[in-house]
């Protein structure tokens, strides 16, 4: 079954851009996924994976009003989406990146182009395919800029391919460097980029991760000021637990 969420709760918040010190100053996406979850209120709560953390928090800031509200029934699906695949980061390097690279301005084009090639060869390697093989969304991505791809490639062949894993550090700085560039880019519509490039980034995660039944739709408890004490903790624990039923 989908992990997809497609309802807008009842009494949902209004999302705002940056970190927030409590409820009454106002909520990030990631502030009210740690509510939902029942841990305390952070925008780096445990139980979303770090690299998709990063994602949102940056897609989230990077929105205008209108369109970071439709981020909202996105929320309730990253809570307890946090599997301990090792080729997760990577996929969201991946990811971003190929979103990133066609309409990125140029100073950015070789990073993005560079994270698609090593991303790309190490998931072959773990998953035991050729390294040299290129999915076709990448070969379409790159082919967008020659220029990068060329300085990617000679730049990986000067420094050697490795095959571990992208650290989850890293890939954050390449995930958001990617929004970052897509948010900037001269194109028509970045906000609708932008929340695309959550949604993919949120179904990659999923696929690592066991099905979970979709949530049934149910009132959205809004935190109060004093939604850091143990009774609105509760109330976010039973909240996290009907949603996830």
């Amino acid at each position: 079954m989908s992990r997809r969420a497609p309802f807008v709760p009842d009494g949902v918040p209004v999302l705002s851009r940056g970190r927030h010190r409590s409820p009454r100053k106002g909520a990030c996406f990631m502030e009210m996924a740690s509510f939902l979850a029942g841990e305390r209120w952070s925008d780096h709560p445990e139980c979303t994976h770090p690299v998709l953390a990063t994602l949102a928090r940056c897609v989230n800031d990077m929105l205008d009003e209108t369109h970071r509200q439709r981020l909202v029934t996105m929320i309730p699906e990253v809570v307890g989406l946090n599997p301990d695949d090792p080729r997760v980061a990577t996929a969201l390097v991946l990811t971003t990146a190929r979103a990133a690279l066609p309409v990125s301005a140029e100073e950015r084009q070789n990073v993005m182009a560079l994270a698609i090639l090593n991303a790309e060869g190490i998931l072959a390697e773990q998953d035991g395919h050729s390294p040299g093989q290129l999915s076709k969304a990448s070969r379409a991505a790159l082919a967008s800029s020659p220029a990068a791809e060329r300085w990617a490639r000679i730049h990986l062949a000067r420094m050697g391919f490795n095959a571990a894993a992208v650290r989850p550090a890293n890939a954050a700085k390449v995930v958001a460097l990617a929004v970052d560039g897509i948010a900037r880019a001269c194109v028509d519509d970045p906000e609708e980029r932008l929340v695309r490039l959550l949604r993919d980034g949120i179904d990659v995660v999923a696929a690592f991760a066991p099905l979970a039944p979709t949530p049934t739709p149910t009132t959205w408890v809004t935190p109060s000021p004093t939604s850091t004490s143990s009774t609105t903790s509760t109330a976010a624990a039973k909240q996290a637990r009907t949603l996830a039923r």
